[in-house]
């Protein structure tokens, strides 16, 4: 089968499941936007492990948490206690034959993910009792996967970023699902249309504000960082997180790549998929 119309076939797969309602939701602002779904583990441990969702969607406003949420109930349905973050995302923009969605919203995107894992541990206590924040890991898919990786990289962020954490984040790890984790190589690619370039508020400002958002730039981040890619993604191309994963060499820290074969970008949050359950594995190694 060609790539695209394998890309097309897995992403109706991974869009076909309804979504699903969480067990509770709690704000950390006062923006729609600023809230955080909740899902309890189903059976095994009095405290699980925390597993931290960021969705993707290109950092775009018509993609937003719902679309993860099988993704996240599968999880904890494996055990985990689920927070499924949402932040702001793109309005839109001018373009050819109309509006288009514009990705990301600056600073807004990045204050949203941060004050999120800032409020975390005391939303979790409340809404979450099951949870145990002691042992988080942060996953994300596409533009998720570049939060995920950012949020744990505050501590190495320049000293002016408002995000900047005097100390790592307490983290057991992240799993980035096919992230787009080098800008340079992403915008070269032109993966998701100049996602990265809108997300940093076009060319003008794309060379000012890469070091702050980055997740190649801001390394090494003495997190346990694994990569999960699948090898015919055409969304985002596995040369994107194999730049990561050599920026990280360079800077000498060891990042774990898994590279699945015939896999393209969905499956990695597709319940129905056998990566979905390689990506549970990752987390599981991570956590416990």
């Amino acid at each position: 089968m060609p790539d695209d119309a394998r890309d097309a076939a897995e992403e109706e797969s991974a869009f076909s499941h309804p979504p699903v309602d969480p067990d509770t939701t709690a704000a950390y602002g006062d923006h729609p936007d600023q809230v955080v779904d909740f899902y309890a583990p189903r059976g095994g441990e009095e405290l699980a492990p925390l597993v931290v969702v960021l969705h993707g969607g290109a950092w775009r406003a018509p993609y937003d948490r719902r679309h993860i949420t099988p993704f996240a109930d599968f999880l904890a349905r494996r055990g985990f206690a689920v927070a499924n973050v949402e932040y702001r995302r793109g309005g839109t923009i001018p373009a050819q034959g109309g509006q288009g969605p514009v990705a990301g919203r600056w600073p807004d995107t990045f204050d949203d993910v941060a004050a999120a894992l800032d409020a975390l541990p005391g939303l979790v206590r409340k809404a979450l009792p099951q949870a145990d924040p002691r042992r988080t890991v942060v996953t994300g898919h596409s533009a998720g996967g570049q939060l995920a990786l950012w949020a744990a990289a505050r501590h190495l962020l320049p000293a002016d970023a408002p995000w900047h954490t005097a100390r790592p984040a307490p983290l057991r790890g992240v799993v980035a699902l096919a992230p787009i984790a080098d800008f340079t190589v992403a915008e070269k690619l032109d993966v998701c249309s100049g996602a990265t370039l809108q997300l940093l508020g076009g060319e003008a400002k794309f060379d000012e504000r890469q070091p702050y958002a980055d997740p190649a730039l801001l390394l090494p981040t003495g997190i346990a960082t694994t990569l999960v890619q699948g090898r015919t993604d055409v969304v985002v191309p596995q040369a994107v997180a194999e730049a990561y994963a050599d920026a990280a060499a360079k800077a000498g820290e060891v990042v774990g790549l898994t590279l699945l074969e015939d896999v393209g970008h969905f499956p990695l949050i597709d319940p129905a998929a056998d990566a979905c359950a390689v990506v549970a594995e990752e987390i599981a190694q991570l956590a416990w």
